[in-house]
């Protein structure tokens, strides 16, 4: 037996197998299905990098409204939003000022945003990576407004 990673309910490990496979990480059927809704609504690299983030500790909501839009993943305490990319966000330019307007309206409440190519999430290791690097940009964020770090 072990623990559901988003609620730390205990789960069997018929249910942990499945998840692991479908998802890479333990979770309870209850989050499995939340996951399957979540997917309509957000992608599968905004999802791995939120379980990313979660397993480093980081207090990270998906899909936040925030009155305005839906962030892909925002950690609110450190008045930071981080919204996973895929090449569209780059080469139409209607969506990349449409980003940059978004960017700005945020900016103007006290948030920074960072932009994650979808390319940064796709391999393991890389993820990997990316999520230590977002890690300590949030600690150095969090210092400048003098507060506890992750």
């Amino acid at each position: 037996m072990n623990n559901c990673f988003e609620c730390n309910k205990l789960i069997t490990r018929r249910v942990i197998g499945i998840s692991i496979e479908n998802y890479g990480i333990p979770l309870c059927l209850e989050h499995q299905k939340w996951i399957e809704q979540m997917s309509f609504q957000t992608t599968f690299e905004t999802i791995r990098l939120y379980f990313a983030l979660k397993k480093r500790g980081i207090p990270a909501e998906l899909e936040k409204f925030d009155g305005f839009k839906h962030i892909d993943i925002a950690i609110p305490e450190a008045k930071v939003n981080i919204e996973v990319d895929g090449g569209h966000h780059n080469f139409n330019t209607q969506q990349a000022f449409a980003d940059l307007k978004r960017t700005y309206h945020s900016f103007l409440r006290g948030y920074l945003t960072f932009r994650i190519p979808n390319s940064l999430v796709h391999d393991d290791q890389i993820l990997e990576e990316t999520a230590d690097y977002l890690v300590r940009m949030l600690n150095e964020n969090l210092k400048k407004q003098y507060v506890r770090r992750y």
